[in-house]
């Protein structure tokens, strides 16, 4: 399978260091969903050319304390290019160019 993007690991160490600044505390961040095969992919609805399948992209769960709009923005802030909104985690991806989208 394809290997995580190193431009990914770094965006998600940005956003976790920024998340314990804001909120004071240590803040691993949770995973939800990370590098796909393409069979995972289908099977969780994913988009036919998901950056999941490249190893750029990682839906994450908001850390408690903050809400979904705070966590997105945390990560708009540290450069994530493609950004989706779902109930409780985001989605942070590298993909090249700036992509928003909202499935609340």
């Amino acid at each position: 399978g394809k290997d995580v993007a190193p431009t990914l690991i770094d965006l998600l160490e940005k956003i976790r260091k920024r998340c314990e600044e804001i909120l004071g505390r240590d803040c691993p961040l949770t995973i939800n969903s990370g590098v796909r095969c393409p069979e995972h992919n289908a099977n969780e609805g994913g988009a036919s050319n998901s950056q999941h399948l490249y190893g750029s992209a990682a839906d994450v769960a908001t850390p408690e304390g903050m809400t979904d709009d705070e966590f997105a923005a945390v990560g708009e802030e540290c450069g994530a290019d493609g950004i989706g909104y779902y109930n409780g985690r985001i989605h942070f991806d590298m993909r090249g160019y700036e992509a928003r989208w909202d499935y609340r």
